[in-house]
Order: structure tokens, then C-alpha cells, then sequence
């Protein structure tokens, strides 16, 4: 289902739980199920295609849109805004809600869970203004890690880009990681407040220029370059 573009791998698992997807007419009860292109997969009583051809589209998320499907509270979503004519597409990793920039979508899930691994190896870059000033002397100890409230987190490179008159400093961030809001909380720790949060990479592919709510899709041979080691492994005969 992942891999059809349905929704996430996550989602599809809760799918399953929730019964609303059989295999050959018998209802699934764990997603611990192997299926072949041979097998019908009903989802919602209505069979699902076959796995369609893998796509990136970079998006220039702007700030106030959520990064979900659904918003319990009702804010507007970056799927509500995105073009007519794109697929149904999930998003690699999220943008919280005050975070503008760089976000990767595709109808594959099978990938963005692969791309959200941080052993994939895909760094993410950012540019950060922050209230208030700080040595980089002190920054590049962030590169050995750090804790804070108990949660670890693994090495970040911070660079000082320049000071804005008045109390503002941009920095530009790279993670590897990306745990949930890690740059707002670690510049809370170093008494710096975020007051404007841009993704500009996200491994090879990159902002650039892309003009906000804008859409650009990576070419396929650029695309299967990029990510030559995800697709041999999709080349198993068997899929989840």
C-alpha cells in the first residue's frame, strides 16, 4: 500500500488493524503479511493499483500550513495547497508549523520511510535567525552532541553567518538526525530564540530559487541516480 502511494508505511500498518484491507477476499489482522503483484489487495473495498512509478517533488512550504493530511485542529494543510494536477503524495519527514522552506514529497511511502532513516545518510541544512548573540567557539561544541531534558542528540554543524544590526544572528545548521523541533530546543538551551526557521537542503536536492507553494519534480534519471541503492533493493520479488 506504501508503495502503491496509498499513505505511509505507518498508516498503512494501522490500516491493517483497523480492518479495512484484505488480501484474495480474506481480511489482513497483522501487516505481517507477504503479498505478490499476483495477490488482490482490497483497500476500502476497492482493489488498489499496482505500485506506480517512483516520484520527488520539492515544495517551497511557506509558514502556517501544517504538515499533515488531517489537521485535528481544523489549520490549513500543505496538501491543501498543493497543485491540481500533482498525485496523491506524502511528505519525507515534516515542517512544523513556523518553519518555512525545503520539503520533499512522493507518491512512494515506501521511500519516504527510507529517506526519514538517519542511516539513510541524507543531511538536512538550514538557515536559522536567532535572537540574540553567540561565539562560535561555543557552537562548534555542538559537533560532539548534546542532551538536554534527557534526550540525546547526535552531532550538529552550526556556522555563524552574519550579525544583523540590532540582536539578530543568522546561522546556517546542518542535522543528520532530525528529531522533533531539535533546532528550536537546542537554541533555547543556548538562550537564543528562533524567530525564523528556512530548510534549504535536504541531502542532494536544494531550495535554490523555487518560489514559495511552488512544485519542481526531480527528473527520473536524476532521480534513480540519486537514489540508486533504494531501488535495488525495490527490485525483491516480494513486498509488504
Amino acid at each position: 500500500m506504501a508503495r502503491a502511494g496509498l499513505c505511509s508505511r505507518r498508516d498503512a500498518e494501522k490500516w491493517i488493524e483497523a480492518g479495512r484491507v484484505s488480501v484474495n477476499g480474506k481480511k489482513l489482522d497483522s501487516p505481517a503479511f507477504k503479498v505478490s503483484d499476483k495477490d488482490e489487495i482490497i483497500v476500502d473495498g476497492k482493489p488498489i493499483q499496482g505500485k506506480q512509478p517512483t516520484r520527488l517533488f520539492l515544495y517551497h512550504k511557506p509558514t502556517g500550513l501544517v504538515t499533515t493530511h488531517k489537521d485535528e485542529k481544523g489549520r490549513a494543510t500543505v496538501f491543501d495547497h498543493l497543485p491540481a494536477h500533482l498525485p496523491r503524495v506524502i511528505s519525507i519527514g515534516r515542517l512544523d508549523l513556523n518553519t518555512e522552506g525545503l520539503l520533499l514529497l512522493t507518491n512512494d511511502g515506501e521511500l519516504a520511510r527510507y529517506l526519514e532513516l538517519p542511516a539513510t545518510g541524507w543531511k538536512r541544512k538550514y538557515r536559522v535567525r536567532v535572537l540574540g548573540k553567540i561565539k562560535q567557539e561555543r557552537l562548534d561544541k555542538l559537533k560532539n552532541g548534546i542532551t538536554i531534558d534527557g534526550v540525546k542528540y547526535k552531532s550538529i554543524e552550526a556556522e555563524i553567518d552574519s550579525e544583523q544590526k540590532g540582536a539578530n544572528t543568522w546561522v546556517t545548521i546542518t542535522l543528520q538526525e532530525g528529531k522533533n523541533r531539535e533546532i528550536r530546543r537546542v537554541m533555547e538551551h543556548l538562550n537564543l530564540q528562533v524567530n525564523r526557521l528556512i530548510r534549504i537542503s535536504y541531502g542532494p536536492f536544494n531550495l535554490d530559487k523555487l518560489p514559495k507553494q511552488s512544485v519542481s519534480e526531480i527528473k527520473p534519471h536524476i532521480l534513480k541516480n540519486q537514489l540508486a541503492g533504494y531501488f535495488k533493493a525495490q527490485e525483491k520479488p516480494t513486498k509488504k
